[in-house]
Parts: structure tokens; sequence; C-alpha cells
């Protein structure tokens, strides 16, 4: 896979550049899109802790709105990668049935357009935490570690998400459904500890796992847990592996299901 992809990486970074160029295309906001979705989360999940601390009579405290504001950037990326690559293969269908190149491409390319906005609101909000003086840790030098198994998982699952829309194009809905409602089963606006003993329902999910332990190494300024880190990445490595092999063993009937 990955020889095939360096052989065709001038395919890749083409539709990369056109996905980015289709998103912001004719936009009033033009790139400042790709604070906009996050900036309406973040502000969701401060209105959200904000009800809470009215209704238990506690105030709402700054570190928790710092929290949201870290965990919605990769969740965000999250949503937003899958959305785009379930559809990938079956939006590009005239390059699908006409020419060969590996088709792990588009769905890839759709994961390298989201990680773009990523790149560009992750630099936003480093800029708005120096400036607001919360200061970094050593423990900062997990942060790419942490991202890599982000983008490992979302690549796994987008590599298989588009491959069952080839077939079953009602999965592009069901995937809609679950990401609206999956960032209250996922502690996004919360934190995992809030559940105490239950917690571990919540960290199963890898991406749950891999929030957490950024909320720790920006936020608390603390090493992550180890233990949940270590299931993060373990998880990421057996989605993409599992992805790819589910991708390249149906790759060959695409042109005629899709």
């Amino acid at each position: 896979m990955f020889g095939e992809i360096i052989k065709y990486k001038d395919l890749l970074i083409m539709l990369t550049f056109r996905d980015i160029r289709i998103k912001y295309k004719q936009a009033v906001m033009g790139i400042l899109w790709a604070l906009f979705m996050p900036i309406i989360a973040v502000s969701a999940g401060i209105l959200i802790k904000k009800a809470i601390s009215i209704v238990s009579g506690q105030p709402m405290d700054m570190a928790g709105v710092v929290s949201i504001s870290v965990k919605v950037l990769p969740w965000t990326f999250f949503i937003s990668a899958i959305r785009f690559s379930v559809g990938s293969l079956v939006g590009n269908k005239k390059l699908v049935t006409k020419i060969y190149f590996p088709r792990e491409v588009l769905p890839l390319a759709s994961l390298l357009a989201s990680l773009f906005d990523f790149v560009i609101a992750g630099l936003a909000l480093s800029l708005l935490l120096a400036v607001a003086g919360i200061g970094g840790s050593i423990y900062l030098l997990y942060v790419p570690l942490i991202l890599f198994f982000l983008v490992l998982f979302t690549a796994g699952l987008g590599l298989m998400l588009a491959c069952g829309n080839v077939f079953f194009r009602d999965i592009k809905y069901i995937v809609e459904i679950i990401l609206t409602f999956g960032i209250f089963f996922t502690p996004v606006f919360y934190s995992a500890d809030t559940f105490g003993d239950y917690q571990s329902l919540l960290l199963i999910n890898p991406v749950g796992s891999i929030l957490e332990a950024l909320d720790a190494v920006v936020v608390s300024r603390s090493a992550p847990n180890l233990f949940w880190l270590a299931y993060a990445g373990i998880s990421s490595a057996l989605v993409f592996l599992a992805g790819y092999h589910v991708f390249n063993k149906n790759e060959p009937r695409f042109a005629e299901n899709i």
C-alpha cells in the first residue's frame, strides 16, 4: 500500500488540494471556515458547561473551557475526515471506473484535506493559549504521538467505511447519525473521570482515550494514562490494518458496483 501511495504521491497531493479548493471555492469566509466549526462546537460546549454550573451551583472553571477547546479540534477533524472519506469513492465514480490508481488515495486525500483545516485551527488555538498565558510543559512531547494515533485510527476507519459505502449506500446515512450524536458519548464536553468507575466505558472508544490523553498533556500538563494511551495506539493500528485489509480485498469489485 505505502509503495503504491508513494508511487502515486503526486496524484494524492493533487486530489488533496482539489478537495481543499472545492471546500473553499466561492466561500465568503474563505479559509475562516476552518475555524467556524470548532468555534461553534466550543461555544456549544461552553453553553452546556455553564448550564451545568448553574444547576449545580458551582462556578464554571477556566480549565474546563480550555479542556473543551483542546478536545473539540481533534474531534472536528475526526468527524470531518470520516464524513468526506465515506463518500470519496462514490463521489469520484468516473475516476474509479476509467483509470487505474491505488483507490486508497481518494479517502486519504479527504483525510489530508481535513487535516489541513485541523492544522489551521490548531495554530489559532495555540496562539490563543499563549496569549492567555497557559504555558507549555515537557509533556507536550506526547502530542505528536497522540495525534499520530488519531490520524491512524481515522485513516483505517475511513478506508473501511469508504469501501462499505460502495456496496451499501445507506452507510453514509448511518455514519451521519452516529457522528451527530457521537459527541455525547465521547469525552469532548466533559472529562471521562466525571463518570467515576464507569469511565472505562467511554475510554473503550479509542477516540475518547486519545482526547483524554491530549487533555492531560496540554491542559493538566501531566503525563497521560499510559495504559489507555497504549490501548489507543494498539487499537488505532488494528483498525488501520483491518481497514486496509477490507479495502484491499474488495478493491477489484469497486468498478462494477459503484
